[in-house]
């Protein structure tokens, strides 16, 4: 590494981002909370395949193999030494418990040996950041704030009012604050995603198969329906069954802003039983199987050959009414919150007819919306390091006895 800590400027503001929420080990140096300097991920994509989903013993053994090699490459890529560096930003939840406490315990203490401040950052906050990094280094114009932000991926599905910061200098608001308006209330929508997909024989992660296949089906061949949710008395003071943070109570939310995708997941799964799809699930799962053992990466033309067409009107109309439910959700409460613009932002965001219809929605009501490119949807470090910034800025640290919050709130 070319540099050292005798030729550092500090107010180069330069922050090390760890990410190791789930099965992506990643780091990031980025500067001043708005240039990327480097950012690498580990994926345990392949890994986990063979499982059908992510094993969380298999992906914290993952990240103990890839957080040193893949911190020391975030450095080099940025011609950085590690006392250049004037923070140690990492994710401390939600997430699952053992992957957050092999990015936690290592963040800790390169904190402690190089006597920087340790900054934890809730992911949620992390992906919202995402959006706003790109959209820096993207546009001279920064986008209007307030904005509605949606962090929708295979973990979560929530709105968030998001607010920069007032006052830098001023406790009062010296960082992002956010309000919840919704989430769901049992799966998230890209596990809805994946969950269908692997129904369909389409393997792990099925989301992006979902996204390409869809184009070649009916998206109105199966009519579901929009999920209607009703106030219900006798979930006062619970919380949802969904696997993110734990959040308010669901009688404290505007049921208009709420989301559910496992009535329509039960739907596809009755339309395959009743429509005879089973079957032709198997048969593709097996022939997928034995490309991926053979070392082959199934091209989109094997993949659709291997689907009737039923199986792609399905396909379509589920997609469909996944993105229905999000965008109905979203404008209402963007409407609701008199909000200045929209970001979307988390895997789902990658999906491509999300962003067209989101788009296209947004364009008609004159709502600036902005979305992360492809590789910044998914789970990544520099969206670690820059929603540190505005924390590093106020001097709010975390304690070297941070411990990890698999269900912690964003607030």
């Amino acid at each position: 590494m070319a540099t050292n800590s005798a030729s550092h400027d500090k107010s180069r503001g330069l922050i090390l981002g760890i990410e190791s929420s789930c099965d992506e080990t990643a780091a990031a140096v980025v500067a001043c909370g708005h240039q990327t300097l480097s950012t690498i991920v580990a994926s345990q994509t392949a890994t986990h395949a063979a499982w059908g989903g992510v094993v969380p013993e298999l992906a914290s053994r993952e990240h103990l193999r890839n957080i040193v090699p893949i911190v020391r490459a975030a450095l080099h890529q940025a011609n950085m030494a590690f006392n250049d560096l004037d923070a140690i930003a990492v994710t401390s939840g939600p997430g699952l418990a053992g992957a957050l406490l092999v990015g936690i315990s290592y963040a800790k203490a390169l904190a402690f040996s190089l006597d920087k401040p340790l900054i934890a950052v809730n992911h949620l906050e992390g992906h919202i950041h995402a959006v706003l990094l790109e959209h820096s280094q993207q546009s001279v114009e920064p986008l209007p704030m307030p904005t509605l932000a949606l962090v929708v991926s295979g973990g979560h599905t929530h709105l968030f009012l998001a607010a920069p910061p007032s006052n830098i200098s001023s406790a009062e608001q010296a960082t992002w604050r956010y309000t919840l308006l919704g989430r769901t209330l049992d799966d998230a929508a890209g596990e809805a995603f994946d969950k269908v997909a692997k129904l369909l024989g389409l393997g792990y992660p099925g989301g992006p198969w979902i996204d390409r296949l869809a184009p070649f089906g009916d998206p109105r061949a199966v009519p579901f329906a929009l999920t209607r949710i009703k106030s219900k008395p006798h979930l006062v003071g619970k919380t949802p069954r969904t696997k993110a943070a734990i959040t308010s109570p669901v009688t404290m939310l505007d049921p208009r802003f709420l989301f559910s995708f496992s009535g329509l997941k039960t739907a596809v799964l009755r339309y395959v039983e009743e429509n005879g799809l089973r079957a032709g699930a198997a048969t593709r799962e097996a022939a997928l199987q034995a490309a991926i053992a053979s070392g082959h990466t199934p091209a989109l033309d094997q993949v659709r050959s291997l689907c009737d067409q039923p199986t792609l009107d399905l396909i379509a109309s589920f997609q469909s009414a996944v993105v229905d439910n999000l965008l109905h959700r979203s404008f209402d409460a963007a409407d609701k919150a008199e909000v200045r613009s929209l970001l979307v932002t988390g895997g789902v965001a990658a999906n491509s007819e999300l962003r067209r219809r989101f788009r296209s929605e947004a364009e008609r009501r004159g709502l600036p919306i902005a979305f992360p490119t492809l590789a910044m949807s998914t789970d990544n470090a520099a969206m670690i390091a820059a929603a540190a910034w505005p924390r590093f800025l106020a001097g709010e640290f975390a304690r070297l006895d941070l411990e990890a919050d698999p269900r912690l709130v964003l607030a």
